[in-house]
């Protein structure tokens, strides 16, 4: 089986996601139609498109004669029965099973013996949507990114029914749209929305429990190197969507606490604080957003004190760049700095109260060579201003953060390693397709694996165990793939 890129392609539904796809389909080569039963939406559409080929124009990815054949390509109507010709018909409506069961048997009715039926559902199973449906085995979950046009992935889910040889065949075509596609079993939330809960549930989790939030997010951002941090993200993907998915794949059923709701994201949805979308979310979007308080060094000359350094040698280097004297010293542990008789430590998922003869805590950072920021948990306000200091003579700012259980960036990392570690090991999908969606379809900056890789899967279970002794949470509980239970 082959759908070429000269089959004719219907996408139904008009909004931001449907029109993206078919705006790539175009590209591509396919005739599309867009198909909305609102004809406002279809106005919408269209303008939104326009914009989008003109802002390609615009950049130098299209010329004006490319833009008017993609143009052209694309056709709107209200009319569901013209997707009878169509060789895949895309689904893009809101994610409400029954609406969508209804949409799908509808085209059931109209189409050919071999259209094949896709629904870019972010996390409904694909056998529950086509649980009343005829044409089983040509349908399968298609889900794209948004903005399709720039983000490269697409999960490709076949459901219970699903042909192998329709996976193929979309399979090949998604990657002649230019997409990386990856195989996922159908489960809720399939790789991204399911490996990223934790990005989210970590932050809100430590909202929860007091954190200031520009902390939480300036942490994330300059320490664990992600683009923007989980309470600003969600704040701008809107916390009725986020919530919803997170809800979906915590409703599944998949067998562990690992994706239970988060009760401070729960009441902002209750209290209608959206987001960006309502201008309060997490932030209030009506005044300027608050700026994370960064601790004061002490200027005084110190002295460092370090046997191994590990994952803080760029940190001392940089340091004993700039001036400072750092002096070999075989009698500290490996990984623990000593400021003038001052201990300071890289954390390991314990808190700062339970390790004895530790002074400060240093949270993780995803590479301590670039990171210029680092988050501290100190017992006293002036251990914590040395600490600062030495920081700023490594050209590296300092955060402090509440003492709890693997603090922020460590305790995140581990959690979303977790999670990739789950997938893998209830064969949801391979290690290379979960690495893969995390990079081109969460944005990570490096999978989840290949982090715990860095680390040491070893390293990252001892630090989950701490962690899930600490709060006494099976959240926290290493995964199988970790505990070697999974061959």
């Amino acid at each position: 089986m082959e759908i070429r890129t000269n089959a004719p392609v219907a996408v139904v539904g008009a909004g931001t996601m449907g029109v993206g796809i078919a705006q790539v389909a175009a590209i591509a080569g396919h005739c599309v139609t867009v198909l909305d039963m609102n004809a406002e939406a279809l106005d919408r559409g269209r303008t939104g498109l326009g914009a989008s080929l003109d802002a390609a124009v615009a950049r130098g990815r299209l010329d004006q004669a490319a833009r008017n054949e993609i143009w052209d390509r694309i056709h709107w109507s209200q009319d569901l029965a013209l997707a009878a010709n169509a060789a895949l018909v895309v689904e893009a409506i809101v994610e409400e099973l029954e609406i969508k069961r209804r949409l799908f048997g509808g085209l059931a009715r109209v189409v050919r013996f071999n259209t094949v039926l896709a629904s870019n559902t972010s996390s409904l199973e694909i056998g529950a949507i086509a649980e009343q449906l005829s044409l089983r085995g040509r349908f399968l979950g298609l889900h794209f990114f948004n903005p399709v046009p720039a983000m490269k992935l697409v999960e490709v889910i076949a459901g219970p029914d699903t042909d192998p040889a329709v996976v193929e065949a979309v399979t090949s075509l998604m990657r002649a749209w230019g997409k990386m596609p990856v195989r996922v079993r159908d489960v809720a939330g399939f790789i991204v929305n399911r490996v990223a809960r934790p990005y989210y549930a970590e932050g809100f989790a430590a909202l929860g429990e007091g954190v200031d939030p520009a902390t939480v997010d300036a942490a994330m951002v300059e320490a664990g190197g992600f683009r923007m941090g989980p309470l600003s993200l969600a704040d701008m993907i809107g916390h009725d969507v986020n919530y919803a998915v997170a809800a979906s794949v915590f409703d599944a059923g998949v067998g562990l606490p690992r994706f239970r709701l988060q009760e401070a994201q729960r009441s902002l949805v209750e209290r209608k604080l959206l987001g960006r979308k309502s201008s309060k979310g997490v932030y209030d979007y009506t005044a300027p957003l608050p700026a994370p308080f960064y601790i004061d060094g002490t200027s005084a000359r110190i002295e460092a004190r370090v046997s191994d350094g590990g994952l803080l040698r760029p940190v001392v280097e940089a340091a004993r760049a700039a001036g400072v004297a750092v002096l070999h010293d075989d009698r500290l542990p490996p990984e623990t700095i000593e400021l003038d008789g001052i201990r300071m430590a890289l954390g390991d998922g314990r808190t700062l109260a339970e390790r004895t003869g530790v002074h400060i805590l240093v949270d993780h950072a995803r590479d301590f060579t670039i990171a210029k920021t680092i988050a501290i948990t100190a017992r006293s306000a002036s251990h914590a201003a040395v600490a600062a200091g030495f920081f700023r003579a490594a050209e590296r700012r300092t955060l402090m953060v509440a003492d709890r259980p693997g603090q922020l960036v460590l305790r995140t990392l581990a959690q979303l390693a977790n999670a990739a570690a789950d997938t893998i090991a209830d064969q949801i999908a391979s290690a290379e397709d979960v690495e893969t969606a995390m990079l081109y379809g969460a944005n990570h900056p490096e999978g989840p694996l290949s982090w715990a890789r860095r680390l040491g899967c070893d390293r990252v279970r001892l630090t989950l165990g701490h962690i899930a002794r600490a709060t006494g949470d099976p959240i926290y509980s290493p995964s199988a793939l970790f505990e070697g239970r999974v061959s």
